[in-house]
């Protein structure tokens, strides 16, 4: 409705609507016969406008860093391959170090890529993500595939080896494999890394990276990142439904 004469119009129908099924009981049946196929017609067009707003109304909207954090949270992101459309959602025969955006690098050994990556709108009910990745694997080559996915400034600004660093994942198989997650932080000529084993087996995958037993340097903190490193890819169709990030202060010793 976006002029007064729409308004007028969509009142004077309504109006009508109700006029005719109020009467419905006594209207003689040649007269009703035609409502009914007027009113038939109508229906058709607005089950399809409801069925179709109801979907669009219902994704998660695009650009959302909405998800569950930790009591204590004091840094979370969700990266943009699952938080906005990017100009480019597809990639074939993908070659390592490619980049599916600005964040997310692709990195493998194999010596011919049968590799796709592509960006997917997610639309389940318990999507909060409004984009997912998926990941098809044909023949594979290759000792090793990782996805890195950098992290911005704000996940290395005032880190200690207080904190704890979640990650958080939905992730769907063709069939199993193993997958880990390892948080790098480069901190002056070193770089410290923890590695995680993904619990496949759960719905929703959390594992954290606890810096309390690490040898960081806190002062020369400068960067991190973090793989995802996939075990037997080939011939596997792998969808991540969500991938976020927070960073929290431990409870103490």
């Amino acid at each position: 409705m976006n002029t007064y004469l729409d308004r007028v119009h969509y009142r004077r129908a309504i109006r009508r609507w109700r006029r005719m099924a109020n009467a419905a009981g006594k209207s003689d049946l040649p007269e009703l016969r035609a409502q009914r196929g007027e009113a038939r017609e109508l229906r058709h067009h607005l089950d399809r406008l409801i069925h179709i707003a109801d979907g669009r109304l219902a994704l998660p909207s695009i650009g959302t860093n909405s998800f569950p954090r930790p009591h204590g949270t004091d840094w979370s992101w969700r990266p943009e391959v699952w938080r906005g459309p990017l100009a480019r959602p597809g990639l074939a025969a993908v070659e390592t170090k490619s980049m599916f955006g600005d964040e997310l690098t692709v990195f493998h050994d194999c010596g011919q890529s049968e590799l796709t990556l592509r960006q997917l709108r997610n639309r389940r009910e318990e999507d909060l993500a409004p984009f997912g990745l998926r990941m098809d694997v044909f023949r594979f080559d290759g000792s090793f595939l990782s996805l890195v996915v950098d992290l911005p400034d704000g996940a290395v600004k005032g880190l200690t080896r207080d904190h704890l660093v979640r990650l958080s994942t939905i992730v769907e198989l063709e069939k199993p494999l193993e997958i880990f997650a390892r948080l790098n932080v480069q901190h002056g000529p070193n770089t410290e890394q923890i590695v995680r084993e993904l619990p496949l087996d759960e719905k929703e995958i959390v594992v954290e990276f606890d810096l309390a037993y690490s040898k960081l340097n806190v002062k020369r903190v400068e960067r991190a990142w973090v793989d995802l490193i996939f075990e037997g890819p080939e011939m596997n169709q792998v969808v991540l439904r969500d991938l976020t990030f927070a960073r929290l202060p431990r409870a103490a010793l």
